[in-house]
């Protein structure tokens, strides 16, 4: 099943976040996107339920419809974000500083061609988290979150390019209704272009040192 024959560290070290390395051009198969959706399904959940829902948008006029909310929702985070970025001591301490220009311009490419790309997935929980407890939350985000980033995984390991988005819940009501997904039951918990990366591989990127982000029994 892997096209790759990665090394479970290769793996977990060189999957990154693609908008715009994406080839706008190339089919993905079906067969492949099931492939990677049956490995989501074998990380773990809470109380070893099944995981949740993966919703595959392959049709055109879906997904450009699906683009048009999200580009709507970019033009509100981009004037709230523009905001939250005047904290520049902190994100300066967090050494993040520098990349904010690049991020953002990769993600406003994302956004300017998010119909061009072949498979949009989206991963939905069931329960509703709205105005629910941190604990119920972590509760219910604990049935789907690993497994939606096996997801990723999975993709890495077949030569297929993914980022985790969110701005479509901006307008998660309306998308629901577009494809059909009982709202008031099932949360849609993430947007995941999909489609096979250009140029080379990925390699591991700088981190923060260990000794400012860890923390042995005090902060």
């Amino acid at each position: 099943m892997s096209a790759l024959n990665l090394s479970a560290e290769q793996v977990l070290t060189t999957t990154r976040a693609v908008r715009k390395r994406l080839d706008l051009d190339r089919e993905v198969p079906r067969e492949l996107i099931e492939q990677c959706i049956e490995l989501a399904q074998q990380a773990p959940t809470r109380s070893n339920i099944q995981p949740g829902h993966f919703f595959v948008v392959a049709d055109a006029a879906k997904r450009a419809a699906i683009a048009d909310y999200y580009r709507q929702a970019w033009d509100i985070y981009t004037g709230v974000a523009g905001e939250a970025h005047q904290d520049e001591a902190h994100l300066k301490d967090e050494g993040q500083l520098a990349t904010i220009p690049a991020v953002l311009d990769s993600a406003r490419y994302l956004a300017d061609n998010l119909e061009r790309v072949p498979v949009l997935v989206i991963p939905c929980v069931r329960n509703r988290t709205d105005n629910a407890s941190a604990a119920l939350q972590s509760f219910i985000w604990g049935s789907i979150l690993p497994s939606a980033w096996q997801f990723c995984l999975a993709a890495r390991d077949r030569g297929l390019g993914t980022c985790w988005t969110t701005l479509h819940t901006f307008f998660e009501k309306e998308i629901a209704e577009l494809l059909g997904i009982p709202f008031e039951e099932f949360q849609q918990v993430a947007l995941i272009p999909v489609a096979y990366y250009t140029g080379d591989g990925f390699k591991p990127t700088r981190k923060l040192p260990l000794e400012q982000v860890v923390h042995w029994d005090t902060w």
